[in-house]
């Protein structure tokens, strides 16, 4: 059984009582299928209406699961053959940002992208998929690599933020950032960002200037996190329910107000319950979005994309 939020408390008592119900068929030999089918029809109803209307908040917490497929869970299905590519050749490696050299599709590309870890050991370390200075770079130099040997670049963003440490900030952790920002806009290949997760504020922009943005249906994308908005504006993590309303960081919101190109349904119930189908899901939404961009005639991909950026906040004065 998935971890239940606080929310889908009615949804675990019911998965509660159907697997009670198979334990007790199971030892006495008692039918009780009907009922199980019973319970399982309401439970599945039920989140049916959860998951149909779900808050800014709520989307916040289903976007921070912690069984949600990670990154490597994406390359393990999507990009089996991926080469990474380690070290930023300033400082060391990072491993919250991974990427390298893979094929998607019969078409090779460069594949970069955040990783949080699944357990306490591997969360400590990729450091909770929030990246150093080095961890920039190395994405920087992955994008410029990609260029030179005209490979797409596909990226899959899943990031709280930038990690905010005295070590990150004393070795250029903003310069990095914006480097890595520039690089996204300079190259003159097609990128696509998938936001899986969290998109955390620059942490998550440096990867995600692209051609084209993708979200899960139940991923967020923010300048700042709902916490540290309400830490600043109402001095208090309580009012984080009202700072995810204001910050319009949904993938419904945002693709309103024409910030991202596409939403990715999920699974009922959220990716965590069904991982596969959401990475299927996300495997076509980029196959798609490539062929778009790849077909036809030759395009300037830095243009496209740079006027893409500039156009952006347009849509709201009009």
């Amino acid at each position: 059984m998935p971890t239940f939020l606080e929310f889908e408390k009615p949804i675990a008592e019911l998965e509660g009582k159907i697997a009670e119900l198979h334990h007790l068929s199971g030892n006495s030999g008692v039918n009780i299928q009907e009922e199980v089918s019973k319970l399982k029809n309401k439970a599945e109803k039920l989140l049916k209406q959860t998951y149909g209307k779900l808050s800014a908040w709520q989307k916040t917490q289903v976007a921070r699961h912690p069984e949600r497929p990670h990154f490597k869970d994406y390359i393990r299905v999507l990009f089996p053959d991926l080469l990474a590519l380690a070290g930023d050749r300033y400082f060391g490696e990072d491993q919250a940002i991974i990427g390298g050299m893979a094929t998607f599709r019969q078409r090779s590309v460069m594949v970069i992208g955040h990783e949080k870890g699944a357990d306490t050991a591997t969360r400590m370390h990729h450091n909770f998929g929030m990246a150093r200075p080095e961890g920039y770079r190395k994405a920087r130099r992955l994008m410029e690599l990609a260029d030179r040997f005209h490979l797409p670049i596909i990226t899959l963003v899943d990031t709280p933020g930038a990690y905010p440490g005295v070590d990150a900030e004393a070795r250029g952790q903003a310069e990095a950032i914006a480097k890595s920002v520039e690089t996204c806009l300079k190259v003159n290949v097609p990128i696509i960002s998938v936001i899986i997760g969290e998109g955390g504020s620059g942490g998550a922009i440096a990867l995600a200037a692209a051609n084209q943005i993708l979200m899960l249906e139940h991923s967020i994308y923010s300048v700042i996190s709902p916490e540290g908005c309400a830490s600043i504006l109402w001095r208090s993590a309580n009012y984080s329910k009202d700072a995810a309303e204001a910050l319009k960081l949904t993938a419904s919101d945002l693709h309103q107000l024409k910030i991202i190109d596409r939403i990715i349904s999920e699974p009922l119930g959220g990716a965590h319950r069904h991982a596969e189908e959401a990475i299927h899901n996300v495997g076509q939404a980029i196959a798609e979005s490539l062929e778009g961009l790849l077909g036809g005639p030759e395009k300037n991909y830095r243009e496209m994309r740079q006027q893409k950026f500039l156009d952006m906040g347009h849509h709201g004065l009009n």
